[in-house]
């Protein structure tokens, strides 16, 4: 009983670390700002609830030993639910929540050259997508079936940085680093190339290499294919609704009054 307990903790702590702070700021929200629009709420709960479910014993389980369930996690966990937390727009609800010195501390950082590296949508691509190449096509992938420190770390990497990239594209928070629109699309251009080669070229090892688990190694290729087209699809529809949004002044004018979008 007590180790099953244990197990439910990840996906538990993941769970109350991204829902208790988002559920908090929108209590604290004052008044007289424009609400929090409920659909970016429902937004971030659903990608919080995407998130502790790819963690939750039964899929970690099921991935341990199933490389189909594995890539469901990897989608899920580093692409699907990311996208779905950006949506929320999480920096713009903290920033109408708290006091008005913590926003221009928290304006400094988003200005500094630290931080307009660190949310360049290259360096959200490098880490999200360039990562899967390291994992996949090296020793590293075993390794963290080998070890369950390692392999959480993995987890832990596929939704920080899935959301960095997610963020870097169609974030709807303030960034005053944020570069155009063209060079964002085409950055999620070349990232979805590049997530699209991988699948492509495990599908080519699995279906030449044969073996044991050749098949479930190739519905995994597939599933990545096609699984990764899904979250890029979504991803770009938030980039071009922005994009919709910035050239409709009076769109324009009622995302100003409550969320600022890129």
């Amino acid at each position: 009983m007590t180790t099953q307990i244990a197990a439910w903790a990840p996906p538990a702590a993941l769970a109350a670390v991204l829902l208790a702070p988002y559920l908090a700021a929108l209590r604290l929200r004052p008044a007289t700002l424009r609400p929090h629009p409920p659909w970016r709420t429902a937004a971030w709960v659903c990608g919080a609830t995407l998130a502790a479910a790819a963690v939750s014993p039964v899929v970690t389980a099921l991935a341990h030993n199933d490389h189909r369930a594995h890539m469901a996690q990897h989608l899920v966990l580093g692409m699907y639910a990311p996208v779905a937390l950006v949506a929320g727009a999480p920096l713009a609800l903290a920033l109408g929540s708290t006091p008005a010195h913590v926003g221009r501390r928290v304006s400094r950082v988003l200005r500094s050259r630290v931080a307009r590296c660190a949310t360049h949508p290259v360096t959200g691509a490098v880490l999200s997508v360039g990562a899967l190449f390291a994992l996949y096509l090296t020793p590293l992938y075993a390794l963290s079936h080998a070890h369950p420190a390692l392999g959480w770390a993995v987890l832990v990497h596929f939704l920080l940085a899935g959301y960095l990239f997610a963020w870097s594209i169609a974030g709807a928070d303030p960034a005053p680093h944020r570069p155009p629109f063209a060079t964002r699309l085409a950055v999620l251009v070349v990232a979805a190339g590049a997530h699209a080669y991988l699948a492509k070229t495990l599908f080519a090892r699995a279906t030449e290499d044969g073996g044991l688990h050749h098949g479930s190694l190739a519905e995994a290729a597939r599933w990545m294919y096609y699984g990764g087209d899904g979250a890029e699809i979504l991803l770009a529809t938030l980039l071009f609704a922005a994009w919709y949004r910035q050239r409709d002044p009076v769109r324009g004018m009622a995302a100003r009054a409550g969320v600022s979008h890129p």
